[in-house]
């Protein structure tokens, strides 16, 4: 165990110095987008859950198992600026039921805008999309409680005439102690590049290191979540123009962004009440969200996330609300059918 972790640790370092990404620094951009309400209620990145949750396999391939056979899921969710985006996930199990085949799409619509040229004469109006298929499969790895996945994904993309098209895998690793019900998983996401570009530039796919923690409590029907995203980068926190202070002779103090705000700013918590029941309530909390959208002198409750899950006869209906500013939030939709 302590050499799995070594190794690990080791494997996060080197892809830390040679792939640092963030957001608003690479193409395909959607592809972190949060896949589900059960994901967007426990804060929006979560890598450990192994159970029904069909759609948990595109964010870690190595979740895969064969309580997900034959489920289909639809998920949907309005965005924010009217961006609409969603996603399907379903599994079959073969080979006498102990392999499981995973299959997805992502897809995510930016609406319609105005064109202009140079000259400000208007070109009439365009669109933009990007889609993700993607296949996984995860496998036990020999007699051990550790399990490894990966999916395969076919990405592309338009916006106005421009066009690009992409390949990436995701890996991911998983241990499942069942004696405390407790697992724990690390997941690389976005190990690609783009097959052809926009305009001739080749731009870095949004690139990711999460490693997560969940555990049922023994006395009480609530499981936790503990999940450290983006641990490729550091430091993760950048200072907020809107924040710097000026002094009586006009120059300007950035904001500092302090070693224990960066730590935290990796750092997403969850919890699940009655995770096995008909009935859930979820909650989440993001801190780089709840920072990079905190208002000054204001409490608007960024980084908050809620939802609840209903089960009915073989569908299973999900909603989560999720705070993003006084005037922006997002609502997720999501139906889980089983077809067995």
């Amino acid at each position: 165990m302590i050499r799995t972790i070594t190794t690990v640790c080791f494997l996060v370092f080197f892809i830390k110095t040679s792939f640092s990404q963030v957001g608003g620094e690479s193409t395909y951009q959607f592809l972190n987008l949060i896949s589900s309400p059960r994901q967007a209620a426990l804060g929006g990145k979560v890598i450990t859950n192994v159970d029904y949750d069909v759609t948990q396999g595109l964010y870690n391939p190595a979740t895969i198992n064969v309580e997900m056979d034959n489920q289909l899921a639809l998920n949907y969710t309005s965005y924010l600026g009217g961006i609409g985006y969603g996603s399907a996930a379903y599994a079959y199990t073969i080979d006498r039921r102990t392999q499981t085949i995973h299959g997805g799409v992502t897809y995510i619509n930016y609406g319609s805008f105005d064109g202009y040229d140079e000259n400000g004469v208007s070109t009439g109006s365009f669109s933009g999309s990007e889609t993700a298929l993607s296949v996984g499969y995860a496998t036990q790895i020999g007699y051990s409680d550790f399990y490894a996945g990966a999916n395969l994904k076919l990405i592309t993309s338009k916006l106005e005439q421009y066009s690009s098209f992409g390949v990436a895998v995701d890996l991911g690793l998983l241990y499942i102690n069942n004696n405390l019900d407790f697992n724990a998983a690390v997941v690389v996401r976005n190990l690609g590049s783009q097959i052809t570009t926009y305009a001739g530039l080749r731009e870095p796919l949004p690139f990711e290191v999460d490693f997560g923690m969940s555990q049922t409590l023994q006395h009480v029907p609530l499981r936790w979540h503990m999940t450290f995203e983006n641990l490729q980068e550091w430091p993760i926190g950048r200072p907020n123009p809107a924040r710097a202070t000026s002094d009586l002779e006009g120059n300007q103090t950035q904001e500092k962004v302090s070693f224990f705000n960066n730590a935290f700013r990796h750092l997403i918590l969850g919890a699940e009440l009655f995770p096995d029941k008909g009935f859930n309530i979820r909650l989440g909390y993001s801190f780089r969200r709840a920072e990079e959208l905190r208002i000054l002198e204001q409490r608007n409750f960024s980084g908050l996330s809620f939802g609840v899950g209903i089960k009915m006869n073989k569908m299973r209906f999900s909603y989560s609300h999720a705070r993003y500013t006084s005037a922006s939030n997002a609502s997720f939709f999501g139906l889980q059918i089983d077809l067995q």
